[in-house]
């Protein structure tokens, strides 16, 4: 079911949407004011370990000798080192870092607009189609692509049809090949499918998907498996799996943010004239988290605390685990549900509306999203097709989601 007017929805008035918007806008301004040494040495120790791991793992790729007895065990060793490298530089470094969450340090190496990350993406379009298109209109439907990713219905509302019975299959080579699928993300294929789309933006974005894509193809299945002589068939496949690992992985953490049962989407009533404190709570109720230890959270780029990253996506990601326990105060003081769970559940219930979506509403029955106290249950409104908007037809960017650019030269 897709919420038009949150505050109503939840029975809050408009003084206490404010209020909640200048509880949130404190914590903001507390973090801030404390980011300091830690911060800085945390990042660094990250990026540290990273690339300590991705030399590694091309060493014990280069190194293992060649025989029957340690060719195997060297490449699972390259390949487990590699693919922990790629996913702490997607996740903890990469994605967190283009969110300006360390532009504080003004350390030009770390900052959003020079980091380029081990992914087929430009960076240019990630910041673009994440930074501000995601996290302004987190799934509000025909505003936020990554709402079944241009290949997925994953909402009732949006409209069946027969391409739908497909889903399980799309879904599997999504998550198969996930830094692709994400790497043609920008370009809505959508919106050229409908002729809508600027040809030369997209003659533009499409050069540089392709010098992109080109350069993770050489440097993981020609260059580096050059440099390991006759051992080239096991880098490859080692670079293979490690690449899948990364996919896989990122896949299961973006889909378990947004896709629980307990995760809303929003109509774009829901955005006419949504003041600040309005976006923040259709931050909470638009996002869900996940359990489990600091290990698990660095290796997600601390996306299990979702909700806290949606409210504050600039902030250093270290600090979202303090700051959650202040989110969950907020959320009991003013009734809002705080959706969290094992992440094994999480996704489960992600893959469920995958495989129910994929068949007309009229076969399966809603998973409703958790009511407020006193609020009668709502007729489930008909589907309709939710063409997506263009950046023209988009309020503009709020400044606190992180920076991007549009490159003016061709390139």
């Amino acid at each position: 079911m897709a919420i038009s007017d949150v505050a109503e929805y939840m029975h809050l008035t408009d003084e206490q949407v404010e209020e909640l918007g200048r509880e949130l806008d404190k914590i903001r301004e507390e973090v801030e004011a404390s980011r300091g040494a830690d911060d800085a040495a945390y990042i660094n120790t990250m990026i540290k370990v990273q690339r300590g791991l991705a030399t590694a793992g091309r060493l014990t790729l280069l190194l293992t000798p060649h025989s029957r007895k340690t060719r195997i065990p060297g490449a699972v060793a390259g390949a487990a080192l590699l693919g922990v490298a790629k996913i702490l530089e997607n996740m903890e470094i990469g994605h967190n870092v283009m969110h300006g969450q360390w532009d504080w340090m003004n350390d030009p190496e770390i900052h959003s607009s020079n980091w380029e990350w081990d992914t087929a993406q430009p960076a240019e379009q990630w910041k673009h189609s994440h930074n501000y298109i995601h996290h302004q209109f987190t799934n509000v439907l025909g505003y936020d692509n990554d709402i079944g990713y241009g290949i997925l219905r994953m909402a009732r509302e949006q409209k069946w049809n027969p391409a739908n019975l497909g889903q399980p299959v799309y879904n599997a080579l999504l998550a198969t090949l996930f830094q692709w699928g994400v790497a043609l993300h920008d370009l809505d294929v959508e919106r050229i499918r409908k002729g809508e789309k600027d040809p030369k933006e997209m003659k533009r974005q499409l050069r540089q998907i392709l010098r992109k894509g080109r350069n993770q193809i050489l440097k993981d299945y020609v260059v580096y498996p050059a440099l390991s002589g006759p051992q080239w068939r096991t880098t490859i496949t080692a670079n293979a799996t490690a690449n899948l690992t990364r996919n896989l992985w990122a896949y299961t953490i973006i889909f378990c943010g947004h896709f629980p049962d307990g995760a809303m989407h929003f109509t774009e009533e829901e955005i006419e004239d949504e003041t600040r404190a309005e976006w923040y709570l259709r931050q909470i109720l638009g996002a869900a988290n996940f359990e489990g230890g600091p290990l698990l959270h660095i290796l997600s780029g601390n996306l299990g605390f979702q909700i806290e990253h949606h409210l504050f996506p600039d902030l250093p990601s270290n600090r979202y685990a303090d700051i959650s326990v202040r989110v969950k105060e907020l959320c009991a003081q003013y009734d809002i549900p705080y959706t969290i769970g094992p992440l094994h559940k999480q996704y489960g219930q992600a893959l469920r509306t995958i495989m129910k979506l994929s068949l007309p509403n009229r076969f399966t029955t809603s998973n409703k999203p958790p009511q407020p106290p006193t609020r009668p249950d709502s007729v489930e409104a008909p589907p309709v097709d939710k063409g997506r908007k263009s950046d023209a037809e988009r309020p503009p960017r709020r400044s606190e989601l992180g920076g991007w650019s549009r490159q003016q030269r061709a390139s």
